[in-house]
């Protein structure tokens, strides 16, 4: 059987010291948004700005890395709080991560409207994101459909790419009035997924 061998001398330094850079990059913006300085980032590593250029050769490489660290740190987050959970806890525990972190979800909002130029460094990013999220919950909304969890009469693709328009346009809203409760207007909106007890019984408002 063969060892795999962790990484000795200046490779493991050298990851090591990447690792605490965008950590540390992850910790500023979250406090601040995209208005965390690069300085501000490198006096909380111990290093130089032009340090940091090592690692991260631009800024819009070390946003898009702690992009990147978000959506990990997001499914960790979803997984741990996702045993047995609903639809409806699930879309609750995505926007409840949002109000926790605001600068990264503002940074996430920002980049992601500059990105819908073809030119910007973060275009490919959330291209693939939005392609990747879209094939999964399609999937996901498929088997709840055939579980009859999931209204069935329309297309499973659209559901998911309006489950995630919704999640987009929370953030959003939230960030213009965080006073918006995000966390009941998603439950909301799972429960308008769901099949009607009864399709021809007229909805009251005041039910």
């Amino acid at each position: 059987m063969t060892n795999q061998r962790k990484p000795r001398g200046p490779y493991r330094k050298s990851a090591e010291r990447r690792e605490q850079i965008l950590q540390a990059a992850y910790e500023a913006i979250d406090e601040h948004g995209e208005r965390a300085s690069l300085q501000d980032i490198a006096d909380r590593v111990g290093v130089t700005q032009p340090a940091l250029t090592y690692y991260f050769p631009t800024r819009d490489d070390l946003l898009l890395a702690v992009l990147e660290r978000r959506d990990v740190v997001g499914k960790a987050f979803a997984g741990a709080a996702g045993e047995g959970q609903s639809m409806i806890d699930g879309m609750v525990a995505s926007t409840r991560h949002t109000t926790d972190h605001p600068g990264l979800a503002k940074l996430y909002v920002t980049l992601s409207a500059a990105a819908t130029d073809p030119e910007s460094p973060a275009h490919s990013y959330f291209t693939e994101r939005y392609r990747s999220l879209a094939a999964e919950i399609t999937q996901y909304m498929q088997g709840q459909q055939q579980s009859g969890v999931v209204r069935a009469d329309e297309p499973a693709g659209h559901l998911a790419r309006t489950l995630l328009a919704v999640l987009d346009g929370l953030q959003i809203q939230w960030m213009h009035d965080p006073t918006v409760d995000i966390a009941a207007i998603a439950e909301t909106f799972t429960r308008m997924l769901m099949p009607s007890a009864d399709p021809g019984r007229e909805v009251n408002p005041a039910d």
